[in-house]
């Protein structure tokens, strides 16, 4: 299965008050790990920065002037994107903003099931708690002292430890994954009849003698209707 963990940056809070996208992140996660794939764009908002945005985020107007505008990378996020599912802290600001500037150039807008808030997962698993992506590293002891300013990469970079963390850890699905092994063994050696097999030589005993004899006097002394009487 196959899921991209995303983030944006912007000039602001409201695409419909003139606001653009100057960054996009993503990276790749395939059955609940980490491929290494990623997908990172700085963009040209074709305005000026607020200060209250660069505050948060660094991005300048000198930085940004000589890159693309958002038309040039649409069609190679989309691309990246495909129809997998969308992991967002927050999802309905980075959606609205991505199908907002997807609406301007005329591309198919992103379905808005194909997103996945973990804001909303945190807050019904953490009723009451904390539920900034800041506040869910320290929760999980995710490290995040690199993040002294918000940068959509970094940001993808963490949120999908995060998400791993809420949905159960790093492999949430380990107990389905001898079933796996056990199928793909079928397919590709064509051996239906796997099974378990029994060891050569059976394991030697981790007990000393005198935990034995510790262990048999306590047994002794628990009189003769003691449960541990019954095993030999």
């Amino acid at each position: 299965m196959r899921e991209i963990v995303l983030d944006t940056e912007t000039t602001g809070f409201d695409p419909f008050s003139g606001d653009r996208i100057v960054e996009i992140g993503a990276v790749e996660l395939f059955n609940h790990m980490p491929t290494g794939v990623t997908f990172h764009e700085y963009i040209n908002p074709e305005r000026s920065m607020p200060k209250e945005a660069f505050d948060v985020h660094g991005l300048g107007d000198d930085f940004l002037r000589d890159k693309p505008v958002f038309s040039k990378i649409a069609q190679k996020f989309l691309d990246f994107a495909q129809d997998s599912k969308m992991v967002i802290h927050n999802a309905a600001f980075d959606m609205k903003f991505l199908n907002a500037e997807l609406k301007w150039i005329d591309l198919p807008q992103l379905p808005w099931e194909q997103a996945l808030d973990t804001l909303d997962i945190a807050r019904r698993k953490f009723p009451g708690s904390p539920a900034s992506l800041d506040a869910l590293c320290r929760r999980f002891g995710i490290d995040n002292s690199s993040r002294t300013l918000h940068g959509a990469l970094l940001d993808s970079e963490i949120l999908a430890e995060v998400y791993l963390e809420l949905i159960g850890g790093r492999q949430p699905d380990f107990a389905l994954n001898v079933v796996a092994e056990a199928s793909a063994d079928v397919a590709q050696n064509g051996n239906s009849d796997w099974r378990p097999q029994s060891r050569e030589k059976t394991l030697p005993s981790r007990l000393s003698d005198q935990e034995k004899e510790a262990h048999q006097t306590f047994v002794e002394q628990l009189g003769d209707g003691a449960l541990w009487k019954t095993y030999n």
